[in-house]
């Protein structure tokens, strides 16, 4: 295909400083949103204005006005969640904000008759931008000049294949270049910009699309439902026995307080951000905060041979000419001309000009450039003739390949990267091989592999999670790459060629198999959407234009910063070292916050469980409430609270699996009702031991045995939750029982907290029932543990995939 060019003056010249001052001046800006991100006004209102901190400061204020300021102890929960969810994500904000601006797409555009190298809100309308292979088009625009020009628009249009662009022809921002050079005028600008506006709602700052945050949800949906119709009847209950109506909102309050888990929202938010900080760190910059959840539940990661388990370096390690006919100096020159005929050179182009550096006098009269769809690029040359460029079984007919199949096997499987030289004296006509192709020369190239690779790969492995290496290169070749770092399944290599292209019967072949050879860009799409479709959790790497189509599909898209502008835009993660080894650590960090939010998701539901119990058998019972606020806020802050910040930040790596909310469910459930039993027992056997009367030190009495009794079945829960007890854990048990245990001995926290000396024969009644429900609390959740494990055994209950059980999380 021959170059076509219209306005040329206009496509080389570009606009003027001074017309630029122009358009900058009328607002003729490309001024496209920001990565998303909160502002800092959108993250304190976010922190600010919450459902819990609506609720709970609604409740404080009535505990203040009735004069119980004591009481008012869990408003400092309000201070405490807002004032730490607000640093961490200031925190966060600041530094994804510095790593976005390194990551930020950039754009060549011709200005002054030079070309410039833009942030992409520098661009104003009427500029020219200089667009080649992997670049992303960042505003709509018309094609001033085009050489084999093809641009990918599926990610806007769904349309499977490339479009061929000539001058005058419409370009859509989003869409990204896979094949040739051009030049273009922009015509639009920010949100008036085809992909802007269909990205518009998508670009905003959320945490949608989490499964985890969907429980949460359900969660504390359930929670607000029960909780108003509880505290309402609470509070009349309340009225109708002996208390006043200040005695009744203040212990109503406190039973309702302890109903919410209001560090649930804020350690889980703190998680997410803490994680992202620590990714950040390892030069790692997650674009979308769910990303880091997805990439926990990942069970399959497919990646490509080049720029994973190779750097995407080659060099041309041998020629094993075909044609005796042609002298070895003619080979040379052709390669030469070849490698240097493109003014954009791609990594096969760059590793010959390693080889010839000199470019020899042969003039291009018309070239087809390469593009992974075709595997193949060709140059006619005058007086030359045609020369063609690419993988041997793509390029020649089945007959001749078969004459030079054994050659090609051999270098293949010695790992080689085996391309094909051919030649053929007629003209190129649009984007068809040209007739009587002539086999000239095999080419040899040699990838280099990294040094991490085979450690990442068995990290991977030993985790449980399948790996799929999807290639364009020859299938031989690939599984001699993935035996040299010892990638299990490498010595059964599928052509994707032979691959069904049913979704079914696609993704039976895709289980059996480990390394895939000669896959299109397209192919590399199904693969991930066969996948998915047997319930697997798909990752996708990749850096270059042909896994865009990938990457933007499977679970979690993960890009190299090396690799193409196409390819970090549809990411949601992006690797800003291009270091494979750095996978294993942010698989682990994903796991590390969600498995730590399921341990703290489980202490607080286990209050929720307690003070719903509490609640109802009050209302039933029709005595006073065991508890005061400021007890409640006591026990919830050394056994919930402390413990969970730490909990949330703890090191945790190990598999996470489905059934989120089930298993919190079977740890606060059992862990919940047998805390509220025991102390409703210990609190009904003082009450009713000797018919005293109900005198304030008698009830002060109570409640002190009930606080007790409650602080140490809450301890033994924190205790399983914490598993397995390593020293620090061991410590951070101790430390918040020692902190209780203060609390009733010292005594201006005795007289704050309203604790007193229980009678001395309550002491054993109270060790008795503590005992008993220390023996108790493992019996329950055991037998929990086996009615799940049998029902997943006999009622086929859903099994994550390829992540094996581990013990101990």
């Amino acid at each position: 295909m021959t170059e076509n060019t219209v306005v040329p003056d206009r496509a080389s010249a570009g606009l003027t400083s001074a017309e630029v001052a122009e358009r900058v001046a009328r607002g003729e800006v490309n001024n496209v949103p920001d990565a998303p991100s909160r502002t800092v006004g959108e993250i304190f209102r976010a922190n600010l204005f919450t459902k819990f901190n609506a609720l709970i400061g609604s409740l404080f204020v009535i505990v203040m006005v009735s004069g119980a300021f004591r009481d008012g102890l869990f408003g400092g929960v309000i201070v405490a969640n807002t004032l730490i969810g607000i640093v961490q994500e200031l925190r966060a904000k600041r530094t994804l904000d510095q790593l976005t601006v390194v990551n930020a797409p950039k754009v060549t555009a011709v200005r002054n008759g030079e070309l410039a190298h833009l942030a992409v809100n520098a661009l104003v309308l009427g500029d020219v931008m200089d667009l080649l292979p992997g670049q992303q088009i960042v505003a709509d625009s018309i094609v001033l000049t085009a050489s084999n020009f093809e641009v990918d628009e599926s990610l806007l249009t769904g349309e499977a294949d490339p479009m061929v662009k000539q001058p005058g022809d419409e370009l859509l921002s989003g869409s990204f270049v896979v094949a040739g050079n051009a030049r273009a005028e922009v015509d639009k600008v920010g949100a008036d910009a085809y992909a802007a506006k269909l990205a518009e709602e998508a670009r905003k700052f959320s945490l949608v699309h989490s499964e985890l945050r969907t429980a949460i949800d359900r969660i504390i949906t359930l929670v607000t439902w029960v909780l108003v119709p509880t505290g309402i009847a609470l509070f009349i209950r309340q009225l109708s026995g002996p208390a006043a109506i200040r005695d009744a909102l203040v212990t109503s309050v406190g039973l309702v307080v302890a109903m919410v888990p209001e560090g649930l929202i804020l350690l889980t938010s703190v998680a997410f951000t803490v994680g992202v900080v620590r990714l950040a760190r390892r030069r790692t910059l997650v674009k979308e905060l769910p990303a880091i959840e997805v990439l926990a539940r990942v069970d399959v990661i497919c990646i490509d041979k080049t720029g994973t388990i190779t750097s995407g370096a080659m060099e041309v390690v041998d020629l094993q000419p075909l044609d005796a006919a042609l002298s070895g100096d003619v080979i040379e020159v052709a390669l030469a001309a070849l490698a240097w005929c493109d003014p954009n050179p791609n990594a096969t182009q760059r590793a010959l000009q390693g080889r010839y550096a000199t470019k020899p006098d042969w003039a291009v009269s018309a070239s087809v450039a390469f593009s992974s769809a075709r595997k193949w690029s060709a140059s006619s040359f005058t007086g030359q003739g045609t020369w063609v460029f690419g993988a041997p079984e793509m390029v020649l007919a089945d007959d001749a390949y078969r004459t030079i199949s054994t050659s090609v096997e051999v270098a293949a499987d010695a790992g080689k990267r085996v391309l094909l030289l051919a030649v053929s004296e007629e003209p190129l006509s649009g984007e068809e091989l040209p007739g009587n192709l002539q086999a000239v020369s095999l080419v040899l190239l040699e990838d280099q592999i990294r040094p991490d690779a085979k450690d990442t790969l068995s990290f991977f492995a030993a985790q449980g999670v399948a790996l799929k290496v999807i290639s364009g290169d020859n299938p031989r070749t690939v599984g001699a790459v993935g035996r040299r770092v010892g990638l299990a399944g490498a010595d059964r290599v599928i052509d994707a060629r032979e691959l069904p292209t049913e979704q079914d019967e696609l993704a039976n072949a895709l289980q059996g198999a480990t390394v895939f050879g000669r896959v299109t860009p397209h192919q590399k799409r199904a693969m991930v959407k066969a996948l998915q479709s047997r319930g697997h959790v798909v990752a996708m790497t990749g850096d270059g234009v042909n896994d865009v189509l990938a990457l933007k599909d499977s679970d979690c898209g993960i890009a190299m910063a090396s690799g193409s502008e196409a390819t970090r835009a549809v990411a949601q993660l992006v690797l800003l070292d291009s270091s494979f080894s750095t996978l294993p650590m942010v698989l682990s960090e994903g796991r590390r916050v969600i498995n730590n939010i399921e341990r703290v998701a489980s202490l607080f539901l286990v209050k929720t469980v307690y003070a719903l119990f509490f609640a109802i058998a009050t209302v039933i019972s029709g005595t006073d409430a065991p508890f005061l606020p400021r007890h409640l806020t006591l026990v919830g802050t050394f056994t919930i609270g402390v413990p969970a910040f730490f909990l949330a930040l703890a090191p945790n790596d190990a598999p996470v699996r489905a059934g989120f909310l089930g298993r919190v469910l079977r740890i606060a459930l059992p862990g919940g009702l047998i805390a509220s039993l025991s102390t409703y027992i210990a609190y009904t056997i003082f009450r009713h031991n000797d018919g005293a009367a109900l005198t304030p030190h008698n009830i002060d009495q109570s409640r002190t045995v009930a606080t007790v009794v409650l602080a140490a079945t809450a301890i033994l829960v924190l205790a399983r939750v914490a598993r397995p007890l390593v020293m620090w854990k061991v410590g951070l048990v101790a430390a918040m029982a020692g902190f209780l245990a203060l609390a009733l001995i010292f005594r201006p926290l005795r007289d704050y907290f309203k604790l007193v000396d229980p009678p001395r024969g309550t002491l054993v009644m109270m060790a008795v029932v503590i005992a008993a429900a220390g023996l108790l609390l493992p019996f329950v959740w055991r037998l929990g543990d086996r009615v799940v494990a049998w029902g997943e055994r006999h009622l086929h209950l859903p099994q994550p995939v390829f992540i094996p059980e581990t013990q101990g999380k």
